[in-house]
Parts: structure tokens; sequence; C-alpha cells
């Protein structure tokens, strides 16, 4: 039984509808809308336009507005206007991640279409062009990337905003921009020096997706409507728990999701050998129980030998036998109980209060 089972978005209905979404999405396309960018970036602008316009939650800037109307940040009026171009940055810096991250991880696809990287491959290659395609393609992905982190401070400073709102700002924005990128390095260091510690998952984890996916939305959303201190730190608190049940859901999604689901291939974690806390606590486990084979097959998914089909589906059943996704699972369910506890610590409109609860349950049951 969940302990988020009073507000499971699968068993209970949310807070009542509110017109954040549509607005944002409108938010969006001015944005895009009214870009005057040199022709000589167009493919690259192309490529961000299309990495942001195809899909995605808009979990950021939902936590980030919230963040906001919990500090009493109010629904209409320029300020509000403002603060909802403001979080167009947001959507701008997570299309950054995904493409960067899609090369380092050598993703082949992304939310159901080809990645940047593997697109510029394959216009390379149907050109004719001289050289690799495959460097190519990696070399343009990554100033796709570039592109949209500059476009998302673009974003931020052209919102709109008061100069007290946006120096208040800034100081989240710079230091989630700084916690994205320590957490990729700290990603890519475990994998060279073949760490495997879950500790130093978690860290990864806290780093690489907690901060900027919750935890300094809120922050950003707060610090723009001049939250005093203590309420800032019960929402960080708030969005440090579910932020990492977020991440680790996201691990068992990346093992066990639905390929229609996800748009990524079936096991796509295994196939790229990911150091996820699941995979931590099942090696640690396999060692600890003398278990040879599953130890084997888990090890060979981290770079030790061919990941297949078949080791695929035998990784899957050794962290269902070991335990180790019924150890995420709760774990997942004791971030998410922290969380609220801070949450109903915090002196926030009781509104907001309902629709952040609702937010981190769609967070941590999501299917994709």
């Amino acid at each position: 039984m969940s302990l988020l089972a009073g507000m499971d978005t699968r068993t209970s209905a949310p807070p009542a509808p509110d017109e954040f979404a549509t607005r944002f999405a409108a938010a969006l396309e001015g944005y895009f809308r009214d870009r005057r960018d040199v022709d000589a970036a167009a493919d690259l602008a192309s490529e961000v336009r299309a990495v942001v316009l195809s899909g995605g939650k808009r979990v950021r800037p939902s936590f980030a507005w919230w963040g906001w109307r919990a500090a009493g940040g109010e629904v209409r009026g320029d300020a509000a206007e403002a603060t909802v171009r403001a979080l167009v940055s947001l959507e701008l810096l997570q299309a950054c991640a995904l493409v960067h991250d899609d090369v380092m991880d050598r993703s082949a696809t992304r939310r159901g279409r080809p990645a940047v990287h593997e697109a510029f491959a394959a216009r390379h290659q149907r050109s004719r062009w001289a050289g690799s395609a495959r460097h190519y393609g990696d070399c343009a992905a990554i100033l796709v990337g570039d592109l949209a982190l500059a476009w998302a401070d673009d974003a931020l400073v052209t919102a709109g905003l008061s100069g007290p709102a946006l120096r208040r700002a800034w100081r989240p924005w710079q230091e989630m921009r700084a916690e994205m990128m320590a957490g990729q390095h700290l990603d890519l260091l475990a994998t060279a020096r073949r760490e495997g510690s879950l500790e130093g998952a978690l860290r990864v984890a806290a780093l690489k997706t907690a901060a900027y996916t919750v935890e300094r939305p809120l922050h950003l959303g707060a610090a723009l409507a001049g939250a005093p201190a203590d309420v800032v730190e019960c929402l960080r608190e708030f969005g440090r728990d579910v932020g990492v049940a977020f991440q680790l859901r996201d691990d068992l999604i990346g093992v066990f999701g639905d390929s229609a689901v996800t748009g990524k291939p079936v096991g796509e974690d295994l196939r790229e050998g990911k150091r996820t806390p699941l995979m931590a606590i099942a090696i640690a486990r396999a060692t600890a129980t003398g278990d040879r084979a599953a130890a084997r097959v888990l090890r060979r998914c981290l770079g030790d030998g061919a990941v297949t089909d078949r080791t695929v589906a035998e990784a899957r059943s050794a962290l269902v036998g070991l335990g180790a996704v019924e150890a995420v699972e709760r774990h997942i369910d004791a971030l998410a109980a922290s969380g609220l506890a801070a949450l109903d610590r915090a002196d926030v409109d009781d509104t907001a209060r309902e629709h952040l609860k609702h937010l981190a349950a769609k967070a941590v049951h999501r299917r994709d």
C-alpha cells in the first residue's frame, strides 16, 4: 500500500483544475514565435524548438508556478504573467539537459523520435558529407544544447520581471544550472571509475535530476514571490525528497517501462549501463547472498560484456528476485512521506499545498 494512497492520482480526484497549463503553453509558443535568430543558427534553432514542443509533461514549470502560488504569488496581473513567461526558461534548460544527456548515454531516441545527435548524423550520411557522421551528429547536438541553455537565460531575463524579482530569482537559477552540470559530471565519473555505491548513486540522483526537476523550480517560484526563508526551506526540503523519488521512479521505468508509453526501447537503462540506485542495491544484495549468476548478469549491464535482449530479460528477473525493485518502491514511499511532512510544516496557501501534493503524486506514480 503506497504511503501516498490518499492522494494517489490513480485512485483519487485531483484538485480543481487551473489555467496554468494553457497559459504556459501559450507563453512557450509565444517565446518561439518572437525569437529572432541569425540565419546561420536556423538548423540549431529548429532542433531546440522540436525538442521543447515535441512533448514533455512540463513538470518543472508546474512545480515552479505552484511554488510561486504557495508563497503568495497572485493568479492574475502583470507579475503573474511575467512569472509564467519566465518559467519558459525551465523547459529550455530541460532541453539542454536532454540533448546533452542523449549524446553522453548514446541514446538513439527521445520521445519516440530520433535523438538530436542521431538526426544530425543521419543528415550527414544522406548528404554524403566529409568526415565522420557520428562525430558531426555529436558536435551539432552539443551546439543545440548550448543554444537551448542560452535561450533559457534569455527567457528568464526578458520575461518582464521586476528588478527585485529578477534579483531574487537569479540565485536559485544559478544554483540550478550548476547543480545540473555537477550531477551529470558525477554520473560520468561513476561510470569511468566503475563506482557502484548506493550513496554515490543517490548523490547523482539528487543533483542530476531532483535539484533541477523539483527542488530548484520550487525555490525559483517562491523566490519570485518574495517568500520568507522558512517557507523556502520547507519547499526545498519537500522538493529534494520528491525529486529523488521522481528519479527513482524514472529508474524503474527505464528498466521495466512499456516502450509504447515511454518512447524508449525496452530496458534501455540496462543497455546503456546506467549506475542507478536500483542497480547498486541489486548488486550489493547479490554479493551479500553469494548469487554469482545474478551479480554476473547485472555487471554485464554495467559494461562488463555485451547486453543482448536475453541479458536484459535476465537482469530484469534478477532485479525483482533480489528484492531490489521492492526496496526502491519502499524508498520512494518513504521519500514521498518525508517530503509531504515538510510541505505540511510550511506556512503556504492551502490551495497551492493541495496542488503540490497532487504534483508529487503524479511524479512518483507516473508510468512514462
